[in-house]
């Protein structure tokens, strides 16, 4: 659906600049956005080796494992079918860290690991544990204090102030994580009504 619609807008777009004779706009501004997209990437390396190895540094030197008690009684409370001990539950507090510190890519990796190692956990392999959904939904909708990539991205734009976003972005991603817990909880006393049937 977010093709058609992507489709539809260029579509629109190359249409209206052809029947106002300025279809060499389009090229200008084609090539002109591509380079931006490769300059913001090769900025974004940068940005991304650096957290990637702080969280690296961090894990080796097992603050992961002491952050990890610290929210113990919360992920114990999201994750009851995990084993406190477990590595899995480092993975999601690792993934988490990182999507509090709006570092999206950098979560990515850490969100696959914990994915693994839930999924050595699960007994139906052909289907997500109740664990991986709560997972799942908390990952995409964790709630970002530091905004880093949007931040890095906004200076990168020439923002006069890239750091402005802040105080929205904390409040509608707490808004949105809620709504995942309330949500996760309220589909998985649902669908354990429904096994029972």
């Amino acid at each position: 659906m977010v093709n058609v619609i992507w489709f539809i807008l260029l579509g629109a777009g190359i249409f209206t600049a052809a029947l106002n004779g300025k279809i060499e706009v389009i090229t200008t501004a084609a090539l002109n956005s591509a380079k931006a997209a490769v300059n913001i990437g090769f900025e974004l390396i940068g940005l991304m080796a650096l957290w990637l190895g702080l969280l690296k540094i961090a894990e080796e030197a097992g603050f992961v494992n002491f952050v990890a008690r610290i929210f113990k009684p919360l992920t114990g409370f999201l994750f009851p079918s995990i084993p406190k001990d477990h590595p899995a539950m480092g993975a999601i507090v690792m993934n988490l860290s990182a999507n509090i510190l709006g570092l999206g890519n950098a979560a990515t990796p850490l969100g696959l690991k914990a994915m693994q190692e839930m999924q050595k956990l699960n007994q139906n392999n052909e289907e997500a544990s109740e664990a991986m959904c709560t997972f799942l939904g908390l990952n995409t909708s964790c709630i970002t204090l530091i905004p880093a990539t949007i931040i890095g991205i906004r200076a990168s734009a020439g923002s006069a102030d890239p750091t402005e976003i802040v105080g929205t972005t904390i409040f509608t991603t707490a808004v949105g994580m809620l709504a995942a817990i309330v949500a996760d909880r309220l589909l998985r006393n649902t669908y354990r009504k429904k096994k029972r049937w």
